[in-house]
């Protein structure tokens, strides 16, 4: 067997969520470098990202031969940190020769469109393909501007050559373990790279990759874009499930998950069984549902959601890696297996001859459980000019909460009878899908007020503690 998964960014690392190398007996190693800057993948898409800024407003400031209207630059900087403080930006400020004013701002760097493309491209020319397509900006007279036309092409591609090349690591009992590639499960499609994925199905009989959040967001664009135009087809579904998690559907206070709470527990159980439709009835997908067991999980906790899920007739087993490593792993591998033995009739939950509303529409109805969407205003008019760009038959990207199935983080468990708001639509051309931003999602988050950071330290010998 062998892994497939995603690179963390620095921005949660020093942020609220820590870490993403796994935990306990389950974790990918080693840790440290893997959360902090290990082979220096981020840091290439970044720099690739602000060359590409920097190329574009030294095009305005030196004539501007491609009629570039300041107002309507679409591509940012960005740098892989969560500060709040660079969302908005005025620059090119102090004169003439320090550039043209203007109104900026900053995306962390795994929700630059180059994050995307990096994950989605199958080789360095399909790389270049997708890097030529960029949309950065468009002209006074309304026509799109791209990488391609500013000639930045051949040097991003330099700065990217080497990240492109998947890196190998190890779980702590030896298994491979490609990490390679993270774009954001809200803002992008969540999953690591297709070439890392393809690796890892030549090198082992079975590959195991994630995606990010639930069958609402990391499940349905690793169905609907990853697996589109890799033409991947799965086998089964891996649908992990947390006591906590669903405690906290069940009404329950984030500071209050540690201790046992029975009635929130069924009371949560709901929005556990919408991911298990979802992946049945819409993808067609055979599933099961990993119960992961946590040190603060009780014994009548695991007891009640596995006696329940299975007088509800759902596949379930009970994962108990954090605490036995592989061993506590082998009843879910066994069914894993069992389930990949048998023949599925994956679909997707659309197809794209639709309209881009007709796109947005369909997994609102059908992964999300709502009535319909509310497009604002401006979003409508970007769709036009989407449209009449050729882009409405792309896939779509839909960012959103992951704390809810609806555009309201506050509407816990399977919510009914609501609509999303769709505020802001924008095409990544190169990554080759439209993104469509509901609620109040951000592209550049911002630091909890006791962030993680300040645990962190490091002692004489260089040891790193406070980092998981």
């Amino acid at each position: 067997m062998v892994v497939a998964l995603r690179e963390p960014s620095l921005g949660p690392v020093f942020g609220v969520k820590g870490g993403a190398a796994g935990g306990g007996y389950a974790q990918v190693v080693p840790m440290e470098d893997i959360n902090l800057h290990f082979t220096g993948d981020f840091h290439a898409i970044g720099a690739a990202n602000n060359l590409l800024a920097a190329m574009l407003d030294n095009h305005i400031y030196q004539g501007n031969s491609l009629n570039i209207d300041p107002r309507r630059i679409t591509w940012k900087r960005c740098v892989d940190m969560n500060d709040r403080q660079l969302r908005f930006v005025t620059d090119g400020l102090g004169g003439r020769v320090n550039g043209v004013p203007r109104e900026d701002g900053y995306d962390i760097t795994v929700a630059s469109e180059i994050m995307a493309i990096f994950c989605l491209a199958s080789s360095i020319e399909d790389l270049k393909d997708r890097l030529s397509k960029i949309i950065v900006g468009y002209t006074y007279d309304e026509k799109p501007v791209t990488a391609g036309d500013l000639k930045a092409v051949g040097a991003m591609t330099a700065l990217l050559k080497d990240a492109l090349k998947p890196n190998l690591v190890q779980t702590l009992e030896g298994t491979p373990a490609f990490v390679h590639g993270g774009p954001f499960a809200n803002i992008a499609h969540g999953c690591n790279s297709v070439i890392a994925t393809r690796m890892a199905m030549k090198m082992g009989d079975y590959a195991i990759t994630e995606a990010g959040f639930g069958a609402d967001l990391g499940a349905e664009k690793f169905l609907d874009i990853k697996c589109r135009y890799a033409g991947l087809k799965p086998s089964t579904v891996v649908i992990v499930a947390t006591i906590r998690a669903l405690k906290m559907h069940g009404g329950v206070a984030k500071s209050e998950l540690g201790s046992e709470n029975l009635q929130a527990l069924e009371k949560g159980i709901p929005n556990l069984l919408k991911h298990v439709s979802n992946i049945k009835d819409v993808y067609k997908l055979p599933s099961v549902v990993a119960v992961n067991r946590f040190p603060t999980d009780t014994d009548k906790e695991v007891e009640l959601i596995i006696n329940k899920c299975k007088e509800l007739g759902v596949n379930v087993v009970l994962s108990d890696v954090w605490a036995k490593g592989g061993e506590g792993g082998i009843d879910l591998a066994r069914e894993v297996v069992s389930l990949c033995e048998k023949d599925n009739d994956f679909t997707f939950s659309y197809e794209l001859e639709g309209s881009i509303e007709d796109k947005i529409e369909d997994v609102v109805k059908k992964i999300y459980g709502g009535d319909g969407i509310n497009i604002t205003p401006q979003a409508k008019k970007q769709i036009a000019t989407l449209t009449a760009l050729g882009f409405d038959k792309l896939p779509i990207c839909v960012a959103k909460t992951q704390y809810s199935f609806s555009d309201d983080m506050t509407k816990l468990g399977a919510p009914k009878n609501f609509t999303v708001t769709v505020r802001n639509v924008k095409v990544s051309a190169g990554a080759g899908f439209v993104v469509v931003l509901t609620g109040d999602i951000m592209t550049m988050p911002g630091l909890p007020k006791a962030p993680a950071a300040e645990k962190i330290d490091v002692d004489s010998n260089g040891k790193i503690t406070g980092l998981f």
